[in-house]
């Protein structure tokens, strides 16, 4: 059946709206010819938009013209205001920004081990609203928050894991309380992936693994351009995978024993130690980070340092094994190497890695290296809270 008037109208619109994310700023003419819509509809649409007060003039198109065809219309980027959380172990990094996704300030603040549960809510709550506060901003619309653990499918919200601080579980609950926001919350490695797949270097695969090398270790599969989080939500907690090489077997409360124990910041360390590879700890990363970009920089000045290629090598046949495991099951195509560590390694350790996935799987696969580091998944949680609110303030009126 055709579509009604005014579903027909809403289609429009949210293709106009896209259009004007996408591309930026765009006059009349330049939306008929995107969307193939004629010059009257267009019009009309540009007319409700501006009275929904989603979209305004921003300029003209050139200055030779003049008239209504030259005006240029733009998104209303402080039609609402967003946050995005990185929430780890530590502590929490916060951003704040209008609906298009530039950034007004942001901050972070460190949560000690022994912090108990009330006090480490209240300093992560008070960072959110203090930065939004140094914004500018009076009202948050949408709050993202990437967190580790398991985000249960049903709920949406962070599960009870062994091995994680209470607050981290608190804090979506506590930020809804005390801000009248929408808060949204995902698995920390899956922000990572959605950040790659959009501005990172995934942004040419609808299906890929990202495998994030971070304090600790875990993977988020895209396939066919959609994120499959699993029953319970745990696609990708490799860190319990089974591998040779360690001295036991990981259990369901631990995963000492499983890939985490080769490939997790503590292993690499430990690892970097054996090779004599030294560096000073960099803030806010693992110190394995520095240890590894150490030893690309030496290789790349040197390409006979036997102990820095050696401490690589040895890396690469350690991620390798975990790699191989989700290639074999997958068939992902690509394997995108993240966070700190995945960033400090670059295309030196991407480059190892998919040589010795490639021995062990007749699969082919290409490793790349992300690009965008430890703060992918604070620029995933910027693109869910993003997308959460265009959603809402896009969406047709209800009648």
């Amino acid at each position: 059946m055709p579509a009604s008037p005014s579903t027909a109208r809403a289609i429009n619109d949210r293709l106009a709206l896209r259009l004007l994310q996408q591309e930026g700023p765009l006059t009349a003419g330049q939306l008929k010819q995107l969307t193939g819509l004629s010059r009257p509809s267009v019009a009309d649409l540009v007319e409700r938009l501006a009275a929904a007060g989603l979209i305004g003039v921003v300029g003209e198109s050139g200055e030779q013209r003049r008239g209504p065809n030259a005006r240029l219309y733009g998104i209303v980027a402080d039609r609402a205001h967003l946050a995005a959380l990185d929430v780890r172990t530590e502590g929490v990094a916060v951003l704040v920004s209008d609906l298009l996704g530039s950034v007004l300030a942001e901050a972070s603040v460190p949560i000690g081990d022994g912090t108990d549960t009330g006090p480490a809510v209240e300093q992560a709550v008070t960072l959110v609203e203090r930065t939004a506060k140094e914004a500018g901003v009076e009202r948050l619309h949408t709050i993202g928050v990437g967190a580790p653990g398991l985000i249960d499918p049903s709920t949406g919200e962070l599960r009870d894991s062994s091995g994680l601080p209470e607050w981290h579980r608190r804090l979506a609950a506590a930020l809804q309380e005390r801000l009248p926001a929408r808060v949204l919350v995902e698995n920390e490695t899956n922000l990572a992936a959605l950040a790659e797949q959009r501005d990172g270097a995934a942004q040419d695969r609808d299906t890929f693994v990202l495998l994030w090398l971070g304090h600790g270790i875990g993977a988020a599969v895209v396939l066919d351009g959609a994120l499959r989080r699993g029953a319970s939500g745990g696609t990708g907690e490799i860190g319990f995978l089974p591998v040779p090489g360690t001295s036991a077997m990981p259990s369901a409360t631990d995963c000492e024993g499983g890939f985490h124990s080769l490939a997790g910041a503590a292993a690499i360390t430990e690892l970097a130690g054996r090779f004599g590879i030294v560096a000073p700890a960099a803030p806010h990363e693992p110190h394995a980070a520095a240890l590894v970009r150490e030893a690309v920089a030496r290789v790349e000045a040197d390409a006979g340092d036997p102990l820095a290629s050696g401490f690589l090598d040895m890396l690469a046949e350690r991620v390798a094994l975990g790699a191989a495991s989700v290639v074999a099951v997958l068939d992902p195509g690509c394997l995108v190497l993240a966070g700190e560590i995945g960033g400090a390694g670059g295309e030196v350790l991407a480059a190892r890695v998919q040589d010795r996935v490639g021995r062990m799987s007749p699969l082919p696969t290409e490793v790349r290296a992300g690009t965008l580091g430890g703060g992918a998944v604070l620029r995933g949680a910027l693109l869910m809270a993003r997308d959460g609110a265009q959603d809402e303030l896009f969406a047709p009126p209800e009648r």
